[in-house]
């Protein structure tokens, strides 16, 4: 309830704002930077250097957290801090709460940006963080729900601003997202087995991945453009109406969509049509939102010729429009088939990414830093040439990811007359990229640019001035009747908040439900056996590597994928896939079904020198597979862990694991030693190959003929 009778003197703690801005700013050098040297190494593959934790597979979740949750979570908590205490007029709730999430949330993407070169990572894309520190992000999580909340029981002013709306159901979706994804069970200090596997596990990851962007990069960026925008124009929203309408039909509608990454995979049909529905209903509540935007600006057009924060609202909601109305077309059946997996997926979510948010970032940051320290912007000249170099950088970059995913599609597709496969060789489509790899470097470098102007820009214009914390006095707030039942809703936090996480939990709930009572099709009699314990430390260390960011494992529902590949992949050959593998981007092949397919020897070789087996390849070199010792200490944990999530462990193999493991390495040292190859049963490389010869080969016996 507002705490109407205590109206007078307040002073709004803009230290937080002022924190968790530079933390944007900062942070977001560092994500660029790691992704403008992935961007290398894919154009130029001795970029990885030969080292370990420098390689693409471990650097792109890097890159791709950071963007995430330190450059876009950083500028969501500035950005909410600084409005909320305006919209109630309240200082926040608890500066120690404020201290503690900033420093709390700042150690969560150190310790990820450590763990994750190290090799530690779930291997889910946007979750790759092992169980402690996923721990850690729900307890940070909660002090950030107890100020924000706080803040609100105790604001000074009945109503609640949309953008308020928007900032609620962003925090409390985040909460179940991450809750529900992460189920696990820990088998070390940083190694776990999600609770899922196979088909559920995609289910839930993507429906996780698609609603990390939805209320992490979207909904809570409204929220900010709702109060930024106004106020930058100085005009009230264009139409609160279309506000409200927006707001429900977006939280209710995107919780929906996550299968549409899915489609032609083993996912039931019924899921993936339903993803796909829902992703083309998005297009309305998403564009009735960028109208909004759009037309609050009405009157001010002639600003933007001037006005740095004005351009960069522009750039930000025209890509959120492009960006909303491109997501919903890539879901299209007949469309997906052609852009997934490819580099039109890389342009999609960089045109999201670099145009909308950081079209928001960059506009608040400039609307924010004179506020913050009581002075000018030190330099709007710079400000527009950062929105010139940036904006010539992202269209750079896009073009070159549409044409590169486009000529990918249609190449994967393309046949001859008599019907075979006109490019056999992955290896022609990569090398048709290499020029247009060099494009979206170049492209990328120069967004990195303007951002390191815009550092620089805030820096001498926080130098110039002083911090303020903004003193108000809200004696004169007067309070009016609401007279619609949204109205009344507006005023009242709890039921607000109550309504608009059954809205999210619906689409979940459906999806889930089916899919969890009903038992994955496994055929009576099958060949699908659990990895054995050579295979599995062979798995944890193909995750490791982060091979799974540039080689799926799912051979799709059609039939040139299957004259590619072979068989599609079906439901029960990923019983025991904890977690599950499919990938979502194809710089390399398929692997799905690459066991048996090349002898022991090629997969030794291809591991220390891709180029010895594939000429022209951009794969890095793995020497330390070759030198480095498996560690088996964890090995009858990982078993007992597994064995807890209904794998059938014979007890023989659970009462001395590493005997069954010196077994099967034996005979793979034994056919290197005849093509000879001398290394011995503890090495990495064994357990890779061990885990590669695997891939795809138990089939149910009346369809392994097929």
């Amino acid at each position: 309830m507002a705490n109407l009778a205590n109206a007078g003197p307040e002073v709004y703690d803009d230290r937080a704002a002022r924190l968790f801005l530079w933390a944007t700013l900062l942070w977001g050098i560092v994500g660029m930077s790691v992704g403008a040297l992935a961007a290398l190494q894919l154009a130029f593959w001795p970029a990885n250097g030969g080292i370990s934790w420098l390689t693409f597979g471990r650097i792109r979740p890097i890159h791709t957290d950071a963007m995430v949750f330190a450059f876009a979570g950083n500028a969501v908590f500035a950005g909410m801090y600084y409005s909320l205490q305006r919209l109630c007029k309240k200082r926040l709730f608890s500066d120690f709460l404020t201290s503690l999430h900033f420093w709390g949330w700042q150690a969560i993407i150190a310790a990820t940006a450590v763990t994750l070169a190290l090799g530690m990572t779930q291997g889910k894309e946007y979750a790759e963080m092992e169980w402690p520190i996923d721990l850690a992000i729900a307890v940070i999580w909660v002090v950030m729900c107890i100020n924000v909340f706080g803040t609100i029981a105790k604001r000074r002013v009945e109503h609640l601003y949309v953008a308020i709306w928007f900032y609620i159901a962003s925090i409390i979706t985040i909460a179940v997202l991450h809750i529900v994804n992460n189920l696990a069970i820990p088998v070390g200090a940083f190694k776990s087995y999600s609770i899922y596997s196979g088909v559920q596990d995609a289910l839930v990851q993507w429906w996780y991945g698609h609603n990390a962007v939805g209320f992490l990069l979207t909904t809570p960026f409204l929220g900010i453009m709702y109060y930024f925008l106004p106020k930058a124009v100085d005009k009230p929203v264009y139409s609160y109406r279309l506000s409200i309408l927006h707001f429900w039909a977006l939280i209710f509608v995107y919780i929906w969509a996550g299968p549409h990454h899915l489609l032609y995979t083993s996912l039931p049909e019924w899921a993936q049509s339903l993803g796909m529905v829902f992703s083309l209903v998005l297009i309305a509540p998403s564009w009735g939102g960028m109208i909004n935007g759009l037309l609050t600006m009405r009157g001010a057009w002639h600003k933007v010729r001037e006005e740095p924060v004005l351009k960069f609202y522009v750039l930000a909601l025209t890509f959120y429009g492009m960006a909303t109305l491109e997501g919903p077309l890539l879901s299209i059946k007949s469309l997906n088939l052609l852009s997934h997996y490819t580099d039109w997926t890389i342009a999609h979510v960089h045109g999201g990414a670099l145009g909308w948010l950081g079209g928001m970032v960059f506009g608040m940051a400039y609307w924010l830093a004179p506020k913050l320290w009581n002075t000018e912007l030190y330099s709007k000249k710079l400000a527009n040439m950062h929105f010139w170099i940036a904006t010539i950088g992202l269209l750079l970059y896009v073009s070159s990811m549409w044409t590169a995913g486009i000529t990918q599609g249609l190449m994967w597709m393309a046949t001859t007359e008599e019907g075979l496969l006109k490019y056999p060789n992955f290896l022609e489509t990569v090398l048709a990229l290499i020029p247009l790899y060099w494009v979206r470097m170049i492209g990328g470098t120069m967004y990195l640019a303007g951002s390191v102007l815009c550092v620089y820009n805030i820096y001498k214009t926080a130098k110039a001035g002083q911090p303020v914390d903004i003193e108000v006095d809200t004696s004169n707030d007067r309070h009016v009747a609401p007279r619609t039942f949204h109205e009344r809703l507006e005023g009242k936090a709890f039921p607000l908040t109550a309504l608009a996480l059954v809205a999210v939990l619906i689409g979940g709930i459906v999806e889930f439900v089916p899919a969890f009572l009903l038992e994955t099709k496994v055929p009576t009699v099958t060949a699908t056996t659990p990895y054995t314990p050579l295979e599995l430390q062979g798995r944890d260390i193909y995750i490791r590597e982060g091979c799974y960011n540039c080689h799926s494992q799912m051979v799709r529902t059609h039939h040139k994928e299957e004259l590619r590949y072979g068989p599609h992949s079906k439901d029960y050959e990923f019983l025991y896939d904890f977690n599950f593998q499919w990938g979502s981007k194809r710089t390399g092949p398929d692997l799905h079904r690459v066991g048996k397919k090349y002898p022991d020897l090629w997969h030794y070789r291809h591991m220390l020198d891709p180029r010895l087996t594939s000429p022209g390849s951009i794969m890095p070199s793995y020497p330390w597979l070759f030198d480095s010792k498996v560690d088996t200490s964890l090995l009858a944990a990982k078993l007992n862990g597994l064995t807890k999530l209904g794998v059938p462990y014979k007890d023989s193999v659970l009462q001395d694991p590493v005997a069954a493991y010196n077994e099967q390495a034996d005979v793979i040292v034994a056919t290197l030693a005849a093509e000879g190859i001398t290394a011995t049963n503890d090495l990495e490389i064994i357990a890779m190959i061990a885990y590669l010869q695997k891939l795809g080969t138990e089939r149910a016996p009346d369809e392994a003929s097929h």
